[in-house]
């Protein structure tokens, strides 16, 4: 079985990789595949690990106040429906409106007031010239990057001057932020291609 399952890997991985030749029926069927399982993996999960707990369980303990939520979520499905399907959108909404408002506060503590507390910081560290350098390259890319998005007063000058520094400093972030992306794809293509020559044709050990 467990040879038969390392065969099984190795095929919809090549499968995987045939889309890089061009778009062929093993690439769909090992999509679909995969599809497929994580929508059943995933529900399976929802309802072990959600619903029962998080509904079954309350109910048959006496708290009732939880169909508030079953009924939003059987809402929800009569998206499925064209003629009721609008009612739907009372659940959406409170999804949506929910979740924005938690994103917004953790996002606003995170991303904003995490941010502009390690953004005041000393200029100068006395006995310590890389940390100072540091801090000079954090506040000024900062300054610079918020001054680029100003569009208040025009990029002329002095001002100008400082917002081109800014579109350096964000070239430098986005390219930082792809190549971190890249490298992460690179490690997941490592990974498949150590478990082709390695674990499948055992070519390296």
């Amino acid at each position: 079985m467990e040879t038969i399952g390392i065969w099984i890997a190795a095929l919809l991985t090549l499968g995987i990789f045939s889309f890089l030749y061009k778009d062929n029926p093993f690439y769909k069927f090992c999509e679909s595949l995969f599809v497929g399982i994580s929508a059943g993996y995933w529900f399976v999960t929802t309802f072990w690990q959600v619903f029962m707990p998080k509904l079954a369980d309350n109910l048959i303990a006496g708290r009732f106040y939880y169909m508030i939520g079953a009924i939003f979520g059987v809402l929800m499905l009569l998206r499925l429906f064209p003629k009721i399907g609008w009612l739907s959108r009372w659940s959406l909404a409170l999804v949506v409106g929910t979740t924005a408002g938690l994103y917004f506060t953790r996002y606003l503590v995170s991303n904003g007031m995490v941010q502009v507390q390690n953004t005041i910081i000393p200029l100068y560290v006395k006995g310590n010239l890389s940390q100072t350098i540091g801090n000079l390259v954090i506040v000024i890319g900062t300054f610079s990057g918020l001054i680029y998005f100003f569009f208040s007063k025009e990029h002329k000058g002095a001002f100008g001057g400082l917002a081109k520094l800014g579109i350096w400093f964000l070239m430098l972030s986005f390219g930082a932020s792809f190549g971190y992306t890249v490298m992460s794809r690179m490690s997941l293509l490592i990974g498949r291609m150590d478990y082709l020559l390695g674990t499948w044709l055992g070519l390296i050990r």
